[in-house]
């Protein structure tokens, strides 16, 4: 995607620990997705992943552990 299709848009989080919250996601390549800290994920300060599936929701995929730096 080029710097003239970035797009910011709001979408509803679907399943994970996140369910039902609504964010910002700031569209900048071809294969979204959005990392966001959530204390109610699987790792203590981590990360719950969301992309969307084909139908367009975006849904929960992984939790990842906080940066280690």
């Amino acid at each position: 995607m080029s710097d003239d299709n970035i797009a910011t848009i709001t979408v509803e989080l679907h399943g994970g620990p996140l369910d039902g919250k609504a964010t910002a996601v700031t569209l900048t390549e071809e294969d979204p997705w959005t990392a966001i800290p959530n204390d109610g994920c699987a790792y203590p300060g981590g990360r719950s992943i969301h992309a969307p599936d084909t139908a367009g929701r975006w849904v929960w995929q992984d939790d990842q552990p906080a940066d280690s730096t």
